[in-house]
Parts: C-alpha cells; structure tokens; sequence
C-alpha cells in the first residue's frame, strides 16, 4: 500500500502572488481587466523581483500535483514553504522575471508524482525510492530518500499569447526518514547523511528529465533541476537547497550541477552552535532584550534566517503574546516598527508576525533596501 498523502499547504498561493499588483498593469489585460482572445489573464507584478501568475478563463491556474509527498508521522511545515519559496529563488538564476511568468506545475499530475515518490516495486516500476529490502533495522533497511517532488513553470508572452519557455523541478530528500515497523507501533528513524542524500537525487534526477523528455510539450525547453534537503520533523526552520542544474532544451542527463550555500538558522542560537555572522545574531539579540523589557507579556520571540553563504538574505520573526486588550496589540505593534528598525539588521526583507492563543494579531514587514516597516493590526471583531 503505497504511504502518501498530499499536504495542505498553509496558503494556497503565497509564495509569488502575496507581492502580485492590479490585474490591470499586465500587458494581457486591458485596462478594465478584461481578458484577451485567448481567455489568459496575468495577475500583475509590484515589483521586478516577482513572477507574474497566469489567470485562464477567470480562474487562477492551481497545480496538477502540487503537495504531493510521502507519508511522514509528523511533518515540519516550514519545510513547505521553504521548499516552494527556494525553488523560486533558483528559478529566478536561470528564468528572468522580466522575461518570464509563473505559471503552477501543469504537466505532471499528482497520480504520476505518487508514483514516482512510491517505493519501485513490481505493481510500481516507477518509483524513484528503493525497494523495500524487508529490513526494519534503522541501518540495514533502504530508507525513503525522495520525499517530495515539485514543478513549476515559466511562461513566455510573444503575440499577447503564452508558451512553456522553461520549467524548474524541485527534487526534496530526507534528512532522516521516519517509519514504524508495525502498522500502529512506535516510530523508528533511519538518518541519511546530507552526501548520501544528494547523491541520491542527482542520480534520481537523470531519470526524472529523461521522463520529462517524452511528454511532447517538454522535449524542447530548458529544465531546471534542484536538489532540496529537508529538515528534521523537530526542527524550527525549515531545509535548504543543496545545488541545481541547468539543462538545455533537448537534454536527456544532467552535464553538470551548480552547488548552493544556503541554510536557515534560528535566533536565538542554541548553545554550542554558531551563525555565519555574529553580528546578525547580536542585533536580533539586543532587539529581543528590547522588546521583553518594554512588553513583559511575551510567550517567546524568535526568528527563522536564511543564509547564502555569510550573507543575511531574509528574516522571518515570530513574537507570540499574551495580550487581551485591542489597545496594547496596536501599541506593541506601533513600538516594533521603531525597535525592528533600530535593532534588527537593515537591507534585507525582514517580517515580524505577532500572535496569541487566538491566532494572529498584527502583522510587520520591509521590503529589501527599505528602511521603515509597515504594518497591519487585524481588529478583534
């Protein structure tokens, strides 16, 4: 029986159109919104940094088999979003947004992604996960390397019309896998090393292209392949993107694969551990110091940073309170645009989300190369 299920992601389209404008600034649209010929639409673009989304007919264009995953006993949720978010971001290294739309994965449909995320077995010749050994050892037994598998594409306009210009496939692999040896029983781990996973994939990756290679829409357009390792269920960030490779329209392997230095860090660091800079960490540091000693009814904040290499490339904070009263949130809120902007580090885009118990209160962010932030305080009513 094949241990799959598809996650529900935690917005449905956050990932580019959360920065999308009016429909209006597209140049497939007129300026009452309406639809050209072909019935497509694009969402419009705030800034050049985003993609544009696709609009068919009225409605936004959802994948064929986005979030399909192997079964896990528990999963992490930043994993997701950061698995989406890195694949953009390495999308944007190879398909220009000023040249290219997103549009979601529509070749691959999630019958097909189920099976190549399966185990290989007789009744299963696709799956791209070993065969099970009938091994319950942690060491012994083959674990599930691949556990999600992602596409996107990359549109071109030419004639107010659009065509596949590029597609970009994120392969995710474990960092442990999780399993039971009874069906109801406890649950056992099987770490796999980071060499040992990418291996894994890269090798997985050559199948999947030569795959791809024979549907006829895919035979001639460059496809991009990134290799995603997940973090622990336990973990508070989510994994990081180990490499990726550009291959040229026609190409059935992979020639080559450019490495990536990318990982999430939390603030504040646990003991005996480091970040890449020192000085991100005393800033997030002072601005927590800040906070607690001005507002006493925190829970806790932290932060999620992503690093390329040495360098600081965007910070995710949480603040969760036990505030009641509609006057304190819009004061503690009025307060952190002053100490987020004095304290935490400037030119990379950074958000704050505050929340309670009975979810989230207000809402803080900063573009790249701004300096003030902007906010948002969600009324009780």
């Amino acid at each position: 029986m094949k241990r799959l299920r598809i996650w529900i992601a935690l917005a449905a389209v956050p990932l580019f159109l959360a920065a999308c404008g009016n429909l209006n600034s597209s140049s497939m649209s007129s300026g009452s919104g309406t639809t050209n010929s072909s019935g497509t639409q694009l969402t419009g673009q705030s800034t050049d940094g985003d993609y544009e989304g696709v609009i068919k007919s009225g409605h936004y264009q959802t994948s064929k088999s986005r979030g399909v995953t192997n079964s896990q006993d528990s999963g992490n949720t930043y994993n997701v979003k950061s698995f989406e978010n890195g694949m953009l971001g390495v999308s944007k290294n190879v398909f220009s947004t000023k040249k290219y739309v997103f549009q979601e994965g529509q070749y691959l449909k999630t019958t097909t992604v189920q099976n190549w995320l399966d185990r290989k077995s007789k009744s299963n010749p696709d799956g791209l996960n070993p065969a099970n050994n009938g091994s319950t050892a942690p060491t012994k037994r083959n674990p599930v390397y691949i556990q999600a598998l992602e596409e996107q594409d990359y549109m071109i306009q030419k004639n107010n019309k659009l065509s596949l210009g590029g597609m970009t496939i994120g392969i995710a692999v474990n960092s442990v896998d999780y399993y039971k040896k009874t069906q109801y029983g406890a649950t056992f781990e099987t770490k796999i090393t980071k060499a040992e996973g990418e291996a894994y994939a890269k090798k997985a990756a050559n199948t999947v292209l030569q795959r791809l290679r024979k549907q006829s829409g895919l035979k001639n357009v460059p496809i991009v392949i990134a290799v995603y390792r997940q973090a622990s269920n336990d973990s508070l960030v989510g994994g990081s993107f180990l490499s990726y490779s550009e291959n040229k329209a026609g190409a059935t392997s992979v020639s080559s694969w450019k490495a990536l230095d990318e990982k999430n860090y939390v603030f504040p660091i646990e003991s005996g551990s480091s970040s890449p800079n020192s000085n991100d960490e005393s800033s997030f540091t002072n601005f927590k110091s800040e906070v607690e000693n001005f507002f006493p009814n925190l829970s806790g904040v932290t932060a999620q940073a992503h690093y390329n290499g040495k360098t600081l490339t965007g910070m995710h904070v949480n603040i969760t309170t036990q505030f009641y009263s509609q006057t304190e949130i819009i004061n503690f809120t009025q307060y952190l645009q002053t100490a987020a902007q004095k304290y935490l580090p400037s030119s990379v885009p950074i958000d704050i989300t505050v929340s309670s118990t009975d979810g989230v209160q207000s809402f803080l962010s900063r573009a790249s190369g701004e300096k003030k932030f902007s906010s948002h305080v969600f009324n009780s009513y």
